[in-house]
C-alpha cells in the first residue's frame, strides 16, 4: 500500500504563500520601474544610459524591498508568532 503524502507544515505553506506574493510584487516593481524610466526619458536634454540604468534599478529595487518587507509583516502577523512573542515580556515582568 502506498504511503500517504505528508501534510505540509505551516512554515512550508507560509513560504509558498510568500514566494507567490513576491513573484507578483517583482512584476509590479518592474512595471513601476519601466514607468519611471519612461518619465525620465520624456524630459528634454541629453539622457545618458547610466541615468536610465540608475533610475530603473533605484525605483525597481526600492519598490521590491519595500513591498517585500510589508509582505513579511502581514504574513508574520497572520501566522500568530507575533502574539506569542508579545506576551512573554509581560509574563516575565509579572514574576518579578
Amino acid at each position: 500500500m502506498p504511503a500517504q503524502d505528508p501534510l505540509p507544515t505551516p512554515r512550508h505553506s507560509m513560504m509558498r504563500r510568500f514566494w507567490r506574493i513576491f513573484r507578483l510584487l517583482a512584476v509590479l516593481s518592474i512595471v513601476i520601474a519601466a514607468i519611471g524610466v519612461v518619465l525620465v526619458t520624456r524630459g528634454e536634454g541629453e539622457i545618458h544610459a547610466s541615468l536610465i540604468i540608475a533610475t530603473a534599478l533605484g525605483i525597481g529595487l526600492t519598490v521590491l524591498v519595500g513591498t517585500g518587507l510589508m509582505t513579511l509583516v502581514f504574513l508574520s502577523s497572520s501566522s500568530g508568532h507575533d502574539e506569542a512573542a508579545a506576551t512573554r515580556p509581560h509574563e516575565e515582568n509579572d514574576k518579578e
